[in-house]
């Protein structure tokens, strides 16, 4: 075994706390390396391995902003598109200040809450399983109608899983309305109907296929490692709502493979895609008090001679982390099914063991 791997993966192996199998997936310069420990599940299961499927939450997000610059390289939206246009009259988020934009939107900084208004409710008698199942897509229509941002657009930094969700149906219905005008040129209300296509099947076609990223969906009946919390089996994560925010499972060499492309975008298939690549990790905000700025949801943190871009992510039973330094060429994907916990430290050795490989690079 490679003795870099190895010492990078330790101190992640060695922290699964109620967890049944981990993969880290690395990379090195030119050298990949996956390394893995236990079973899909505590009774029976299988090996863990490179292409175990594991939830993965809000990693979803960073293929959400993915699909979003490959769109914008297609000119079917612009980063600075107000929210209104992808929607009937009448039925986007009341207006506070300057309009809201997809930018907004895939920077956290649309005002919108955590969470939309209504998903608590409905959410309530499966929270500790399923809090989004109930929560509809006609749910979260319904809640955009009803919701005013919490302060104006741009001006301030708040997570919002709303706003991603909302963002994934809106580049559903952008691509809807760009097919409906190549099918009629003279079509006048591309925006008026419900989409035709759902999310993942655009992400599919823009983003996973062309990459090759054929263990990565939104499917929550393919086999798939079994999620932990506290040691007790969890159902698989549902999200109807809100896929974009956080429906996706993939694999440790998926995943790596998507940092891959994102460190030489010049490899994938496709102008357009390799466009979004190069755009989506361009820094787009500096966070207050500190130095991190965000890309196109991406996390940059800076440091001497190199940046680090990373994004986690949890569901109910299952924790993961993907992070990459373009400069450095290293990059660290890391998945385990077991949820987070507020004494967890998996994700933050994650992020250490990212920050060691790129100090390798720049020795």
């Amino acid at each position: 075994m490679t003795r870099w791997a190895a010492e990078a993966a330790a101190p992640l192996l060695g922290t699964r706390s109620g967890a049944s199998g981990t993969v880290v997936a690395l990379r090195l310069g030119d050298e990949r390396v996956f390394l893995t420990e236990g079973r899909t599940a505590h009774v029976g299961g299988d090996p863990v391995d490179a292409d175990t499927r594991f939830e993965i939450g809000s990693l979803t997000k960073v293929l959400t902003a993915l699909l979003l610059a490959e769109q914008a390289a297609r000119g079917e939206v612009a980063h600075d598109d107000p929210v209104s246009r992808f929607l009937p009259p009448g039925t986007g988020p009341r207006p506070r200040g300057a309009p809201m934009t997809l930018l907004h939107l895939a920077t956290h900084t649309s005002g919108l809450p955590r969470l939309p208004p209504g998903l608590l409710v409905s959410g309530r008698a499966r929270w500790l399983t399923n809090p989004y199942a109930a929560f509809s897509h006609d749910d979260l229509l319904r809640a955009v109608r009803r919701t005013r941002p919490r302060f104006e657009p741009g001006s301030r930094l708040r997570y919002s899983n709303f706003a991603v969700g909302l963002l994934g149906h809106l580049l559903v219905r952008a691509a809807d309305a760009a097919d409906a005008q190549a099918a009629d040129p003279h079509g006048t209300d591309a925006y008026g109907t419900g989409a035709a296509c759902c999310y993942e099947s655009l992400l599919t076609a823009r983003v996973l296929h062309p990459l090759g990223l054929l263990r990565t969906d939104c499917a929550d009946g393919l086999p798939q490692a079994t999620g932990y919390w506290h040691g007790r089996a969890r159902p698989a994560w549902r999200i109807p709502g809100l896929p974009a925010a956080g429906a996706a499972r993939s694999s440790g060499r998926d995943l790596l493979h998507l940092l891959d492309a994102l460190i030489d975008p010049g490899t994938a298939a496709g102008p357009s895609l390799q466009a979004g690549l190069a755009d989506v990790i361009r820094p787009r905000l500096a966070v207050p008090r500190g130095t991190r700025r965000l890309g196109l949801i991406w996390n940059i943190q800076p440091r001497p001679g190199h940046d680090l871009y990373h994004h986690s992510g949890g569901t109910r039973g299952f924790s993961s982390f993907a992070g990459f330094s373009p400069q450095s060429e290293v990059a660290l994907v890391a998945l385990t099914n077991t949820a987070p916990a507020m004494n967890s430290t998996f994700i933050q050795r994650a992020y250490d063991a990212l920050g060691a490989l790129a100090l390798l690079r720049t020795r």
